[in-house]
Protein backbone atom coordinates (compact mmCIF):
# COMPACT_ATOMS: atom_id res chain seq x y z
CA UNK A 1 0.00 0.00 0.00
CA UNK A 2 2.83 2.39 0.88
CA UNK A 3 4.51 1.69 -2.47
CA UNK A 4 1.26 2.40 -4.34
CA UNK A 5 0.82 5.67 -2.44
CA UNK A 6 4.40 6.75 -3.13
CA UNK A 7 4.02 5.84 -6.80
CA UNK A 8 0.80 7.87 -7.04
CA UNK A 9 2.46 10.90 -5.45
CA UNK A 10 5.39 10.69 -7.89
CA UNK A 11 3.02 10.47 -10.87
CA UNK A 12 1.06 13.50 -9.60
CA UNK A 13 4.25 15.51 -9.16
CA UNK A 14 5.50 14.56 -12.63
CA UNK A 15 2.21 15.54 -14.25
CA UNK A 16 2.20 18.86 -12.38
CA UNK A 17 5.75 19.69 -13.47
CA UNK A 18 5.31 18.50 -17.03
CA UNK A 19 2.24 20.39 -18.19
CA UNK A 20 2.71 21.80 -21.68
CA UNK A 21 1.27 25.23 -20.95
CA UNK A 22 3.60 25.74 -17.99
CA UNK A 23 6.57 26.27 -20.30
CA UNK A 24 5.21 27.97 -23.42
CA UNK A 25 7.09 29.94 -26.01
CA UNK A 26 10.52 28.34 -25.64
CA UNK A 27 11.12 27.31 -29.25
CA UNK A 28 9.13 30.20 -30.73
CA UNK A 29 8.85 33.31 -28.56
CA UNK A 30 5.81 34.46 -30.54
CA UNK A 31 3.67 31.42 -29.78
CA UNK A 32 2.30 29.68 -26.72
CA UNK A 33 2.42 26.01 -25.91
CA UNK A 34 5.30 25.01 -28.20
CA UNK A 35 7.59 23.45 -25.61
CA UNK A 36 6.99 20.75 -23.05
CA UNK A 37 9.34 20.15 -20.17
CA UNK A 38 11.15 16.90 -21.02
CA UNK A 39 10.70 13.93 -18.76
CA UNK A 40 13.69 12.73 -16.79
CA UNK A 41 14.23 9.22 -15.49
CA UNK A 42 14.73 10.39 -11.93
CA UNK A 43 12.93 13.25 -10.22
CA UNK A 44 15.60 15.40 -8.52
CA UNK A 45 15.14 16.27 -4.90
CA UNK A 46 13.52 19.67 -4.53
CA UNK A 47 15.90 22.33 -3.18
CA UNK A 48 15.22 23.92 0.13
CA UNK A 49 12.77 26.78 -0.38
CA UNK A 50 14.15 30.30 0.12
CA UNK A 51 13.67 31.85 3.51
CA UNK A 52 10.63 34.13 3.77
CA UNK A 53 11.97 37.57 4.62
CA UNK A 54 10.01 40.23 6.47
CA UNK A 55 12.01 43.17 5.00
CA UNK A 56 13.53 44.15 8.30
CA UNK A 57 16.77 46.15 7.95
CA UNK A 58 19.81 44.07 7.02
CA UNK A 59 23.04 44.41 9.02
CA UNK A 60 26.30 42.49 9.07
CA UNK A 61 24.89 40.53 12.02
CA UNK A 62 21.93 39.33 9.91
CA UNK A 63 23.93 36.57 8.25
CA UNK A 64 25.83 35.37 11.31
CA UNK A 65 29.22 35.45 9.59
CA UNK A 66 32.19 36.67 11.64
CA UNK A 67 34.07 38.00 8.62
CA UNK A 68 31.16 40.07 7.31
CA UNK A 69 30.69 41.63 10.74
CA UNK A 70 34.40 42.39 11.04
CA UNK A 71 35.42 43.54 7.58
CA UNK A 72 32.30 45.60 6.87
CA UNK A 73 31.88 47.06 10.34
CA UNK A 74 31.57 50.82 9.77
CA UNK A 75 32.70 51.96 13.22
CA UNK A 76 36.41 51.87 12.31
CA UNK A 77 37.87 52.80 8.91
CA UNK A 78 40.41 50.09 7.96
CA UNK A 79 43.83 50.91 6.53
CA UNK A 80 45.00 48.70 3.67
CA UNK A 81 48.58 48.65 2.38
CA UNK A 82 49.42 46.65 -0.74
CA UNK A 83 53.10 45.80 -1.18
CA UNK A 84 54.22 44.79 -4.68
CA UNK A 85 57.62 43.88 -6.08
CA UNK A 86 58.90 46.05 -8.90
CA UNK A 87 58.69 43.19 -11.38
CA UNK A 88 55.08 42.36 -10.46
CA UNK A 89 54.01 46.01 -10.61
CA UNK A 90 55.57 46.41 -14.03
CA UNK A 91 53.80 43.21 -15.06
CA UNK A 92 50.48 44.77 -13.98
CA UNK A 93 51.20 47.87 -16.07
CA UNK A 94 52.13 45.68 -19.03
CA UNK A 95 48.95 43.63 -18.69
CA UNK A 96 46.91 46.82 -18.87
CA UNK A 97 48.87 48.09 -21.88
CA UNK A 98 48.29 44.81 -23.73
CA UNK A 99 44.58 44.65 -22.85
CA UNK A 100 43.07 47.35 -20.69
CA UNK A 101 40.24 44.97 -19.77
CA UNK A 102 42.62 42.40 -18.32
CA UNK A 103 41.41 40.59 -15.22
CA UNK A 104 44.69 38.78 -14.57
CA UNK A 105 46.11 38.90 -11.04
CA UNK A 106 49.63 39.71 -9.97
CA UNK A 107 51.29 38.73 -6.68
CA UNK A 108 51.24 41.13 -3.74
CA UNK A 109 51.33 41.23 0.05
CA UNK A 110 48.43 42.82 1.91
CA UNK A 111 48.48 44.48 5.31
CA UNK A 112 44.99 45.06 6.71
CA UNK A 113 44.89 47.23 9.84
CA UNK A 114 41.69 47.88 11.75
CA UNK A 115 41.99 49.65 15.08
CA UNK A 116 44.47 47.70 17.19
CA UNK A 117 44.37 44.60 14.96
CA UNK A 118 46.72 44.00 12.03
CA UNK A 119 46.48 41.14 9.54
CA UNK A 120 49.32 40.38 7.12
CA UNK A 121 48.70 38.19 4.07
CA UNK A 122 51.61 37.09 1.85
CA UNK A 123 51.27 36.08 -1.80
CA UNK A 124 47.80 37.53 -2.27
CA UNK A 125 46.38 38.52 -5.66
CA UNK A 126 45.83 42.03 -7.05
CA UNK A 127 44.04 42.95 -10.29
CA UNK A 128 42.57 45.98 -12.00
CA UNK A 129 38.81 46.42 -12.17
CA UNK A 130 36.25 48.61 -13.88
CA UNK A 131 34.44 48.83 -17.19
CA UNK A 132 34.53 52.27 -18.83
CA UNK A 133 36.23 53.54 -15.66
CA UNK A 134 39.26 51.24 -15.89
CA UNK A 135 42.58 53.10 -15.84
CA UNK A 136 46.31 52.63 -15.64
CA UNK A 137 47.37 53.14 -11.97
CA UNK A 138 50.27 55.32 -13.06
CA UNK A 139 50.56 57.30 -16.26
CA UNK A 140 52.80 56.21 -19.13
CA UNK A 141 56.41 57.21 -18.45
CA UNK A 142 59.78 55.50 -18.60
CA UNK A 143 58.77 53.28 -21.50
CA UNK A 144 55.72 52.11 -19.59
CA UNK A 145 57.71 51.01 -16.55
CA UNK A 146 57.34 52.22 -12.98
CA UNK A 147 59.16 55.43 -12.09
CA UNK A 148 60.75 54.86 -8.70
CA UNK A 149 59.89 57.71 -6.31
CA UNK A 150 58.53 59.67 -9.27
CA UNK A 151 55.37 57.92 -10.44
CA UNK A 152 52.44 59.96 -11.66
CA UNK A 153 49.78 58.03 -9.79
CA UNK A 154 46.15 57.74 -10.91
CA UNK A 155 43.08 56.57 -9.07
CA UNK A 156 41.74 53.27 -10.36
CA UNK A 157 39.68 50.33 -9.16
CA UNK A 158 41.33 47.19 -7.76
CA UNK A 159 40.28 43.68 -6.85
CA UNK A 160 42.04 41.86 -4.00
CA UNK A 161 41.91 38.07 -3.69
CA UNK A 162 43.78 36.94 -0.59
CA UNK A 163 43.59 33.26 -1.62
CA UNK A 164 44.27 33.65 -5.34
CA UNK A 165 47.69 32.01 -5.25
CA UNK A 166 47.76 30.13 -1.92
CA UNK A 167 44.52 28.48 -0.89
CA UNK A 168 44.59 27.94 2.86
CA UNK A 169 43.02 29.48 5.96
CA UNK A 170 46.04 31.74 6.51
CA UNK A 171 45.14 33.56 3.32
CA UNK A 172 41.89 35.04 4.53
CA UNK A 173 40.70 37.41 7.23
CA UNK A 174 38.10 35.80 9.47
CA UNK A 175 36.79 33.82 6.54
CA UNK A 176 36.82 36.70 4.04
CA UNK A 177 38.87 35.98 0.93
CA UNK A 178 38.10 38.82 -1.48
CA UNK A 179 37.16 42.47 -1.53
CA UNK A 180 36.93 45.11 -4.23
CA UNK A 181 38.51 48.55 -3.84
CA UNK A 182 36.73 51.29 -5.73
CA UNK A 183 37.68 54.94 -6.04
CA UNK A 184 34.96 57.59 -6.02
CA UNK A 185 35.06 58.31 -9.73
CA UNK A 186 32.87 61.28 -10.75
CA UNK A 187 31.48 61.47 -7.22
CA UNK A 188 32.93 64.50 -5.49
CA UNK A 189 30.54 63.79 -2.59
CA UNK A 190 32.37 60.53 -1.81
CA UNK A 191 29.03 58.97 -0.91
CA UNK A 192 26.74 57.94 -3.78
CA UNK A 193 27.29 54.19 -3.99
CA UNK A 194 27.74 53.92 -0.23
CA UNK A 195 24.36 55.59 0.27
CA UNK A 196 22.64 53.32 -2.26
CA UNK A 197 23.88 50.00 -0.90
CA UNK A 198 23.11 51.20 2.62
CA UNK A 199 19.57 52.12 1.53
CA UNK A 200 19.02 48.70 -0.01
CA UNK A 201 19.97 47.08 3.28
CA UNK A 202 17.92 49.51 5.37
CA UNK A 203 14.93 48.66 3.18
CA UNK A 204 15.43 44.94 3.83
CA UNK A 205 16.92 44.01 0.44
CA UNK A 206 19.19 41.20 1.63
CA UNK A 207 20.70 40.62 -1.81
CA UNK A 208 22.66 43.91 -1.76
CA UNK A 209 26.41 43.75 -1.16
CA UNK A 210 28.07 45.17 1.94
CA UNK A 211 30.44 48.11 1.56
CA UNK A 212 32.29 50.61 3.70
CA UNK A 213 35.08 53.19 3.55
CA UNK A 214 38.74 52.27 3.76
CA UNK A 215 42.10 54.02 3.28
CA UNK A 216 44.51 52.63 0.69
CA UNK A 217 48.29 52.71 0.26
CA UNK A 218 50.33 51.02 -2.48
CA UNK A 219 54.05 50.42 -1.95
CA UNK A 220 56.07 49.39 -4.99
CA UNK A 221 59.45 47.88 -4.19
CA UNK A 222 62.18 50.54 -4.37
CA UNK A 223 59.97 53.52 -3.53
CA UNK A 224 61.03 55.32 -0.35
CA UNK A 225 57.46 55.26 0.99
CA UNK A 226 54.03 53.91 0.07
CA UNK A 227 51.85 56.02 -2.21
CA UNK A 228 48.66 57.09 -0.44
CA UNK A 229 45.68 56.59 -2.77
CA UNK A 230 43.21 58.12 -0.32
CA UNK A 231 39.73 57.07 0.75
CA UNK A 232 38.26 54.14 -1.18
CA UNK A 233 35.07 52.13 -1.04
CA UNK A 234 35.58 48.49 -0.02
CA UNK A 235 32.84 46.29 -1.48
CA UNK A 236 31.82 42.67 -0.95
CA UNK A 237 32.23 40.80 -4.27
CA UNK A 238 29.44 38.79 -5.85
CA UNK A 239 30.82 35.25 -6.01
CA UNK A 240 30.29 31.77 -4.56
CA UNK A 241 31.06 33.00 -1.04
CA UNK A 242 28.50 35.78 -1.35
CA UNK A 243 25.92 33.16 -2.30
CA UNK A 244 26.89 30.70 0.45
CA UNK A 245 26.61 33.40 3.13
CA UNK A 246 22.99 33.87 2.00
CA UNK A 247 22.11 30.21 1.48
CA UNK A 248 19.31 30.40 4.05
CA UNK A 249 17.61 33.08 1.94
CA UNK A 250 18.39 31.75 -1.53
CA UNK A 251 17.61 28.19 -0.48
CA UNK A 252 20.74 26.83 -2.24
CA UNK A 253 24.34 27.81 -2.83
CA UNK A 254 25.18 25.67 -5.88
CA UNK A 255 23.18 27.37 -8.64
CA UNK A 256 24.29 29.65 -11.49
CA UNK A 257 25.47 33.23 -10.86
CA UNK A 258 25.59 35.59 -13.88
CA UNK A 259 27.05 39.06 -14.21
CA UNK A 260 24.98 41.03 -16.73
CA UNK A 261 26.50 44.16 -18.28
CA UNK A 262 26.55 46.09 -21.52
CA UNK A 263 29.43 44.40 -23.34
CA UNK A 264 29.05 44.55 -27.13
CA UNK A 265 25.26 44.76 -26.69
CA UNK A 266 22.82 45.57 -23.89
CA UNK A 267 22.06 42.94 -21.29
CA UNK A 268 18.32 43.48 -21.66
CA UNK A 269 17.29 39.79 -21.49
CA UNK A 270 15.93 39.79 -25.05
CA UNK A 271 18.74 38.51 -27.27
CA UNK A 272 19.47 34.81 -26.84
CA UNK A 273 22.33 35.20 -29.33
CA UNK A 274 24.12 37.78 -27.19
CA UNK A 275 27.70 37.20 -26.05
CA UNK A 276 27.68 34.56 -23.29
CA UNK A 277 30.90 33.49 -21.65
CA UNK A 278 32.60 31.93 -18.66
CA UNK A 279 34.54 34.30 -16.41
CA UNK A 280 38.21 34.36 -17.40
CA UNK A 281 41.25 36.63 -17.20
CA UNK A 282 40.85 38.39 -20.55
CA UNK A 283 37.33 38.73 -21.94
CA UNK A 284 34.16 40.62 -21.08
CA UNK A 285 30.78 39.19 -21.95
CA UNK A 286 27.25 40.54 -21.95
CA UNK A 287 26.29 37.57 -19.79
CA UNK A 288 29.29 36.31 -17.84
CA UNK A 289 28.95 33.15 -15.76
CA UNK A 290 30.77 33.81 -12.49
CA UNK A 291 29.90 30.69 -10.50
CA UNK A 292 28.05 27.59 -11.61
CA UNK A 293 26.81 24.31 -10.25
CA UNK A 294 27.04 22.12 -13.36
CA UNK A 295 28.59 23.33 -16.62
CA UNK A 296 28.56 26.36 -18.87
CA UNK A 297 26.38 24.87 -21.62
CA UNK A 298 23.62 23.95 -19.17
CA UNK A 299 23.81 27.33 -17.44
CA UNK A 300 23.60 29.16 -20.77
CA UNK A 301 20.60 27.09 -21.87
CA UNK A 302 18.86 27.90 -18.59
CA UNK A 303 19.37 31.66 -19.02
CA UNK A 304 18.32 31.55 -22.68
CA UNK A 305 15.16 29.68 -21.75
CA UNK A 306 14.43 32.33 -19.11
CA UNK A 307 14.79 35.04 -21.78
CA UNK A 308 12.50 33.24 -24.20
CA UNK A 309 9.79 32.89 -21.60
CA UNK A 310 9.97 36.60 -20.79
CA UNK A 311 9.33 37.32 -24.46
CA UNK A 312 7.00 34.52 -25.47
CA UNK A 313 4.43 34.05 -22.75
CA UNK A 314 0.95 35.52 -22.89
CA UNK A 315 0.11 38.03 -20.16
CA UNK A 316 -1.69 35.58 -17.88
CA UNK A 317 0.84 32.81 -18.48
CA UNK A 318 3.67 35.24 -17.73
CA UNK A 319 2.00 36.31 -14.48
CA UNK A 320 1.64 32.70 -13.32
CA UNK A 321 5.15 31.70 -14.38
CA UNK A 322 7.04 34.68 -12.93
CA UNK A 323 5.42 34.10 -9.54
CA UNK A 324 6.69 30.51 -9.67
CA UNK A 325 10.30 31.33 -10.53
CA UNK A 326 10.75 34.69 -8.81
CA UNK A 327 10.19 36.29 -5.41
CA UNK A 328 8.03 39.01 -6.94
CA UNK A 329 7.83 41.13 -3.82
CA UNK A 330 11.60 41.15 -3.39
CA UNK A 331 12.13 42.05 -7.05
CA UNK A 332 9.63 44.91 -7.00
CA UNK A 333 11.05 46.27 -3.74
CA UNK A 334 14.56 46.00 -5.14
CA UNK A 335 13.52 47.93 -8.21
CA UNK A 336 11.80 50.56 -6.11
CA UNK A 337 15.13 51.34 -4.40
CA UNK A 338 16.90 51.23 -7.76
CA UNK A 339 14.59 53.88 -9.23
CA UNK A 340 14.40 55.94 -6.03
CA UNK A 341 18.16 56.51 -6.06
CA UNK A 342 18.03 57.40 -9.76
CA UNK A 343 19.93 54.41 -11.16
CA UNK A 344 19.51 55.00 -14.90
CA UNK A 345 22.39 52.73 -15.99
CA UNK A 346 20.38 49.63 -15.13
CA UNK A 347 18.45 46.75 -16.68
CA UNK A 348 15.27 48.71 -17.40
CA UNK A 349 16.77 51.81 -18.98
CA UNK A 350 20.19 50.84 -20.30
CA UNK A 351 20.45 47.04 -20.24
CA UNK A 352 23.33 47.12 -17.77
CA UNK A 353 24.67 46.49 -14.26
CA UNK A 354 22.98 43.64 -12.43
CA UNK A 355 23.53 40.03 -11.46
CA UNK A 356 21.17 37.06 -11.72
CA UNK A 357 21.31 34.02 -9.47
CA UNK A 358 19.47 30.85 -10.49
CA UNK A 359 19.10 28.60 -7.47
CA UNK A 360 19.36 25.31 -9.37
CA UNK A 361 21.00 24.03 -12.54
CA UNK A 362 17.71 22.62 -13.85
CA UNK A 363 16.71 24.31 -17.12
CA UNK A 364 13.14 24.87 -15.99
CA UNK A 365 12.84 24.36 -12.24
CA UNK A 366 14.52 27.15 -10.25
CA UNK A 367 14.11 30.45 -8.45
CA UNK A 368 15.86 33.45 -9.96
CA UNK A 369 17.00 36.56 -8.07
CA UNK A 370 18.04 39.95 -9.48
CA UNK A 371 20.99 41.34 -7.51
CA UNK A 372 21.70 45.12 -7.52
CA UNK A 373 25.13 46.23 -8.74
CA UNK A 374 27.22 49.38 -9.47
CA UNK A 375 25.57 52.49 -8.01
CA UNK A 376 28.14 55.27 -8.36
CA UNK A 377 26.24 57.17 -11.10
CA UNK A 378 23.15 57.92 -9.04
CA UNK A 379 21.52 60.57 -6.78
CA UNK A 380 21.36 63.25 -9.48
CA UNK A 381 24.19 62.07 -11.74
CA UNK A 382 22.42 60.96 -14.91
CA UNK A 383 22.17 61.23 -18.67
CA UNK A 384 19.24 61.22 -21.14
CA UNK A 385 16.65 62.31 -18.54
CA UNK A 386 16.25 63.98 -15.17
CA UNK A 387 16.46 61.02 -12.79
CA UNK A 388 14.75 62.92 -9.97
CA UNK A 389 11.72 63.89 -12.08
CA UNK A 390 11.47 60.94 -14.47
CA UNK A 391 8.20 59.00 -14.18
CA UNK A 392 9.00 55.86 -12.13
CA UNK A 393 6.45 53.92 -14.19
CA UNK A 394 8.36 54.78 -17.39
CA UNK A 395 11.97 54.42 -16.34
CA UNK A 396 13.25 52.92 -19.58
CA UNK A 397 12.47 50.88 -22.66
CA UNK A 398 15.04 48.07 -22.60
CA UNK A 399 14.09 45.96 -19.62
CA UNK A 400 11.28 43.80 -20.97
CA UNK A 401 11.16 41.79 -17.73
CA UNK A 402 10.46 44.90 -15.65
CA UNK A 403 8.11 46.33 -18.27
CA UNK A 404 5.99 43.21 -18.22
CA UNK A 405 5.90 43.16 -14.44
CA UNK A 406 4.84 46.81 -14.32
CA UNK A 407 1.91 45.95 -16.56
CA UNK A 408 0.49 43.70 -13.82
CA UNK A 409 -1.40 45.83 -11.30
CA UNK A 410 -0.63 43.54 -8.36
CA UNK A 411 3.11 43.84 -8.98
CA UNK A 412 3.04 47.55 -9.81
CA UNK A 413 1.26 48.28 -6.52
CA UNK A 414 4.07 46.60 -4.55
CA UNK A 415 6.56 48.80 -6.42
CA UNK A 416 4.55 52.00 -5.90
CA UNK A 417 3.94 51.34 -2.21
CA UNK A 418 7.62 50.64 -1.62
CA UNK A 419 8.63 53.85 -3.41
CA UNK A 420 6.31 55.81 -1.15
CA UNK A 421 7.58 54.02 1.96
CA UNK A 422 11.14 54.94 1.02
CA UNK A 423 10.44 58.68 0.99
CA UNK A 424 8.05 58.70 3.96
CA UNK A 425 9.79 60.48 6.88
CA UNK A 426 8.19 58.03 9.33
CA UNK A 427 10.59 55.29 8.21
CA UNK A 428 13.80 57.35 7.96
CA UNK A 429 14.91 55.68 4.74
CA UNK A 430 15.24 58.22 1.91
CA UNK A 431 13.34 61.27 3.05
CA UNK A 432 15.43 64.46 2.73
CA UNK A 433 16.14 64.97 6.43
CA UNK A 434 17.40 61.48 7.25
CA UNK A 435 19.29 61.19 3.96
CA UNK A 436 21.14 64.45 4.43
CA UNK A 437 21.99 63.57 8.04
CA UNK A 438 23.51 60.21 7.08
CA UNK A 439 25.56 61.72 4.28
CA UNK A 440 26.95 64.49 6.48
CA UNK A 441 27.89 61.94 9.15
CA UNK A 442 29.74 59.77 6.62
CA UNK A 443 31.56 62.74 5.12
CA UNK A 444 32.68 63.95 8.54
CA UNK A 445 34.38 60.57 9.13
CA UNK A 446 36.54 60.77 6.01
CA UNK A 447 37.09 64.50 5.53
CA UNK A 448 40.54 64.52 7.12
CA UNK A 449 41.73 61.61 4.95
CA UNK A 450 40.77 62.80 1.46
CA UNK A 451 44.03 64.41 0.28
CA UNK A 452 46.18 61.83 -1.46
CA UNK A 453 49.24 61.24 -3.61
CA UNK A 454 47.36 61.03 -6.91
CA UNK A 455 46.42 64.71 -6.67
CA UNK A 456 42.89 63.72 -7.75
CA UNK A 457 39.60 64.07 -5.86
CA UNK A 458 41.26 66.13 -3.15
CA UNK A 459 38.15 67.75 -1.68
CA UNK A 460 34.57 66.81 -0.91
CA UNK A 461 32.17 68.79 -3.07
CA UNK A 462 28.39 68.55 -3.29
CA UNK A 463 27.78 68.21 -7.03
CA UNK A 464 26.95 65.56 -9.64
CA UNK A 465 29.41 64.32 -12.25
CA UNK A 466 30.50 66.98 -14.74
CA UNK A 467 29.43 64.87 -17.73
CA UNK A 468 25.83 64.51 -16.53
CA UNK A 469 22.87 66.25 -18.11
CA UNK A 470 21.68 67.83 -14.83
CA UNK A 471 24.40 69.78 -13.09
CA UNK A 472 22.69 71.51 -10.18
CA UNK A 473 21.45 68.75 -7.86
CA UNK A 474 22.99 68.52 -4.42
CA UNK A 475 22.68 66.06 -1.55
CA UNK A 476 23.27 68.13 1.59
CA UNK A 477 21.68 71.54 0.86
CA UNK A 478 18.00 72.41 0.73
CA UNK A 479 18.09 74.20 -2.61
CA UNK A 480 17.91 71.86 -5.65
CA UNK A 481 18.12 68.89 -3.32
CA UNK A 482 17.84 65.54 -5.11
CA UNK A 483 15.99 63.88 -2.25
CA UNK A 484 13.37 66.61 -2.07
CA UNK A 485 12.65 66.56 -5.79
CA UNK A 486 12.56 62.76 -5.91
CA UNK A 487 10.15 62.60 -2.99
CA UNK A 488 7.80 65.01 -4.78
CA UNK A 489 7.89 62.85 -7.92
CA UNK A 490 7.17 59.68 -5.96
CA UNK A 491 4.41 61.18 -3.83
CA UNK A 492 2.57 62.24 -6.98
CA UNK A 493 2.26 58.61 -8.14
CA UNK A 494 -1.23 57.11 -8.31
Amino acid sequence: MKRLLAFALCIAAAVSCGEIDRYPGVDNPGQEGTQQKPETPDTPQEPEKPFVWDYSPVTTATFGHEGLSYIWDESVIPEITINVTLDEWNRLLGLYDANKNTKEYIYCDVTYKKGDETHFIEYAGLRLRGNTSRRRPETWQNGGKHVTDGADWQHCHFGVNLRKHVKDSKHEIKGIRKFNLKWFKDDACYVRELFCYDLFRRAGIWTAAFDTYCRLWIHVEGDSKPAYFGVYEMIEPYDDKYVSKRKKWFGTDDGNLWKCTWAQQPADLTNINAVFGLDNDKDDFTYELKEYGSNFAEAKAQLQDFMLKIQGKSDESFRTWIKEVCDVELLMRTYAVNVAVGMWDDLWNNGNNYYLYFTTTDKYDYKVFLIPYDYDNTLGTSINYDAAKQDPYNWGDRGLLIERMMNIEEFRNIYRDELKRLVNPVYGLMDPASSMARIKAWQSKIMAHIKNDTGEDMTIEDKPASWGNIGNYNLTLTNNNYFTVKAQTINNLK
